[in-house]
């Protein structure tokens, strides 16, 4: 227990026998509910309340175990507390930054800053764990190492007489790290952040979110960190993450795996504590069966072209709940095109020509119905894409038509990307 005030309460529960009846704290919760089973047990089967109480008294024993300093208690507590819950890094940490501090009241004020993290963290889908995960990325870039293998989150830590999380900023760099994801995943508004109400930051970020791995998080958390001070910030940041955009995505189109793109990331790390314009040095790949590998993406590089084409026609961010629609529906597709080859029409509905963003009650309402009963639903959609195809002179959606808007896509999705790497002054 590394409060005081719970050594407290649980020095006044074994002392008194009792608990303050409507106390929030865990000791006294666990106290209150036992008390109340031994109740109920006593007076159901009064005879073998006996048999416990003798066990407890005669049976069980209580073995005081002194360790001579903070590391052999954490592992002699680790290897005793195996079958139990396993104590994850962030709270051996915590327990470690709370013992460094040699003042009650700097203890009783990390206390708090710990929990308010906490809270917070969860509030945004995020966790402390991840946090310091966070930050080892970026400590790692000013160190310029930039290796492949990441090393384990408490021995990185640990190392140099865990001075990392002896140093006096690390609280305030993990809530600014957090600041990044309640925008991110809460479309959070941060006060004196004037980049958290840039609607085209907002949307590029929107982009990267959908990116079928993490590794985009590290360069933008050490983009911020490192460069949020700067007057030229917003603009600096949203070249940067376009480009990374731009980068990652044809990145996954080509080689769709995490070393494609692991080494690169990590050395652009390294080049972002040195300059707001970063060096990409990511290698050149055949772009040969790019246009191909485009027609039918994976699910996650489908939402990010959908948000892509969507952001190019409306400043506002899509809404948090919605869906991929597909055009021409799974159900009873063979029906409309009798003699197609039923391959041939299955691949065809997975085609990105033939899926549009469209907000979830409407996408259930339009269902599997035919395409000139879909476009009233589509006209009804917030999203400018989508709407633009419900108010179209169209009344049947043919397998051509899919053809047609793979290679319209494609090539607006070029042009957006182009412009952005010509954006990006290196």
């Amino acid at each position: 227990m590394i409060s005081n005030e719970g050594n407290n309460i649980l020095k006044d529960i074994l002392e008194t026998g009792k608990s303050i009846s409507d106390a929030k704290d865990n000791y006294s919760k666990n106290y209150k509910i036992f008390q109340e089973m031994f109740d109920e047990y006593s007076e159901k089967y009064p005879l073998s309340i006996y048999d416990f109480i003798y066990a407890v008294l005669k049976q069980a024993i209580v073995l005081p175990i002194e360790a001579d300093n903070q590391d052999t208690a954490l592992t002699i507590f680790s290897t005793l507390n195996d079958r139990g819950l396993a104590l994850s890094d962030s709270d051996i940490f915590k327990a470690k930054i709370y013992n460094n501090n040699s003042d009650s009241d700097k203890k009783k004020q990390f206390i708090n800053k710990w929990k308010d993290l906490d809270d917070r963290a969860k509030d945004v889908n995020e966790s402390i764990q991840q946090l310091f995960y966070y930050y080892m990325f970026f400590l790692r870039a000013n160190e310029r190492d930039s290796q492949t293998t990441t090393p384990g989150l408490r021995k990185y830590y640990y190392a140099d007489k865990f001075s990392r999380l002896y140093d006096e900023n690390l609280m305030d760099n993990l809530n600014e790290i957090l600041n990044i994801w309640a925008v991110v995943n809460k479309r959070e508004i941060i006060e004196s952040e004037k980049w958290s109400k840039n609607n085209k930051i907002l949307q590029a970020l929107d982009i990267l979110s959908s990116y079928p791995n993490e590794f985009w998080k590290y360069p933008i958390v050490i983009y911020y960190l490192t460069h949020k001070s700067r007057n030229d910030f917003e603009k600096k940041f949203l070249v940067f993450i376009r480009k990374l955009i731009s980068v990652l995505l044809i990145k996954y189109l080509i080689k769709p795996t995490i070393n494609a793109v692991k080494s690169e990331i990590l050395q652009l790390n390294v080049s972002i504590t040195e300059s707001p314009t970063p060096k990409f040095n990511f290698k050149k790949d055949d772009i040969s069966g790019l246009e191909e590998n485009f027609k039918v993406p994976s699910r996650y590089i489908v939402q990010m072209v959908l948000k892509i084409l969507s952001y190019n026609k409306q400043d506002n961010l899509l809404p948090e709940k919605w869906e991929i629609e597909h055009i021409l529906p799974h159900k009873n597709a063979n029906s409309y095109f009798l003699n197609v080859k039923k391959d041939i029409i299955k691949e065809k509905i997975e085609h990105i020509g033939n899926k549009l963003p469209l907000e979830k009650k409407l996408n259930i309402q339009a269902g599997n119905g035919y395409f000139r009963k879909k476009k009233e639903k589509y006209s009804e959609s917030k999203i400018v894409i989508t709407n633009q195809m419900g108010h179209s002179n169209k009344s049947e959606w043919k397998l051509k038509d899919i053809d047609k808007r793979d290679n319209e896509i494609f090539s607006e999705i070029c042009s957006t990307l182009g412009i952005w790497d010509k954006e990006y002054k290196f």
